[in-house]
């Protein structure tokens, strides 16, 4: 990755922020860091609801990746090219925008 190629919402003064955050932390420090998240990430379930757990999870990842992914754009099933769509959009509407 070179310097001007971030992830949305990253810059380069946030990254040295995280990286001084980091360096800067004791061993003891990340330790507890750690533990925290680990302890706020997960819970006990009883051993006979884990299947229905795991397919509530299940669905709901689906939902949230059919919901982010981009259809593809350039011919969607059973009908034209978008560019094609447009133009007819355009001569009904009476002329472009």
């Amino acid at each position: 990755m070179t310097a001007k190629q971030y992830p949305r919402g990253w810059n380069e003064s946030r990254v040295r922020r995280v990286l001084n955050y980091y360096d800067s932390q004791s061993d003891e420090e990340a330790a507890a860091e750690i533990a925290a998240a680990f302890e706020s990430t997960t819970m006990e379930v009883p051993v006979a609801l884990v299947p229905t757990v795991r397919q509530l999870i299940a669905k709901r990842k689906s939902r949230r990746t059919s919901r982010t992914k981009t259809p593809n754009k350039a011919v969607a099933p059973d009908r034209h090219p978008v560019a094609g769509r447009k133009e007819r959009e355009r001569s009904r509407s009476g002329g472009g925008r």
